[in-house]
């Protein structure tokens, strides 16, 4: 299993929302799609055909846990990045 096809799972499973690397979530939404800019310390990603907008923060060299949540809803939304 490749290692963002793991993280999706893990982010899905909702059991780790707080041990998400903030990196490991970044390179997740890239590999789903997302644009990303970066404006100070938020990273936010885009994607066209998604209204939503993902605003990220690390703390700690982690993702906040309500953002990893967020990003949960809108793989579940739109079914990204499987056969769901």
């Amino acid at each position: 299993m490749s290692r963002h096809k793991q993280l999706r799972e893990t982010v899905l499973s909702g059991r780790a929302d707080a041990g998400i690397r903030f990196d490991d979530l970044r390179g997740l939404l890239r590999n789903l799609g997302f644009t990303e800019r970066v404006r100070g310390s938020h990273h936010l990603f885009d994607k066209e055909g998604i209204v939503e907008i993902v605003n990220l923060q690390s703390r700690g060299g982690h993702a906040k846990p309500y953002q990893v949540r967020q990003v949960r809803q809108l793989i579940l939304k739109y079914k990204l990045g499987g056969d769901d």
